[in-house]
């Protein structure tokens, strides 16, 4: 498949006013290695794009709900936006289809693999706030992909809070303390950190989880003892 920057701007539905945001956004660092004339791939793009992406997405929360307490709006924020969420996005769009990878990484299922994915998502976000600015943001994540969970949480009347919250009072009716949480474990480059989490009960590890913040990686650690205990 010959690629070109027009196909790619047909799969994103934005047209680049510098459309070699979108060229790097979609370069995998696997192509550099393989075409020396390429300079840069998208993992910066990606670093601002995680950085926006939390941005709109908690404002947006922050509007459309606000009778929900801070707990449960970091819990929904985090479900819309790890990485298995925004590898499904990139799957929605067909982003794996115009993805410039190295033969290697072709090979190897890169254009469906879930961290490429999701990568390249945060780093297509990123090119967008450069080239368009906030609004454009808003308008492309939030209509696309982000809008109609939220809808349905409001609707839902908030019937799943978030699994800390849960956990503490399960916890305390059953056997009367109190979970302790900590972070056993950081891992990755500084834009890219990852954080694994653990949840004890009394002196016992109820559940362990990873995300890409403290907060996120305590949320699934508390979503992994919350499972335990009702087999328990």
């Amino acid at each position: 498949m010959t690629w070109s920057l027009e196909q790619a701007q047909q799969v994103i539905g934005y047209t680049f006013r510098r459309p070699d945001l979108l060229r790097t956004a979609l370069t995998h660092r696997s192509y550099l290695n393989e075409h020396p004339e390429e300079t840069e791939d998208y993992e910066r793009l990606e670093f601002l794009g995680d950085a926006v992406l939390d941005l709109v997405v908690a404002e947006h929360l922050f509007y459309a709900l606000p009778d929900w307490p801070e707990g449960d709006l970091t819990f929904l924020r985090a479900t819309l936006v790890r990485t298995e969420q925004l590898a499904d996005y990139a799957r929605q769009l067909g982003l794996g289809d115009i993805l410039r990878l190295g033969r290697g990484a072709e090979l190897s299922g890169g254009r469906n693999h879930t961290a490429i994915l999701a990568d390249a998502f945060e780093a297509v976000v990123g090119a967008l706030y450069l080239d368009g600015g906030l609004d454009v943001v808003r308008d492309w994540v939030l209509e696309r992909f982000i809008a109609p969970t939220v809808e349905a949480a409001r609707r839902s009347g908030r019937t799943r809070r978030d699994p800390k919250s849960r956990l503490q009072e399960a916890v305390q009716a059953r056997y009367n303390i109190t979970p302790r949480y900590a972070i056993i474990a950081e891992s990755g480059p500084e834009h890219d950190r990852r954080f694994t989490a653990e949840v004890r009960i009394g002196d016992e590890v109820w559940g362990v989880g990873e995300g890409r913040s403290k907060q996120e990686a305590t949320l699934a650690a508390a979503e992994a003892a919350l499972r335990r205990l009702e087999e328990a």
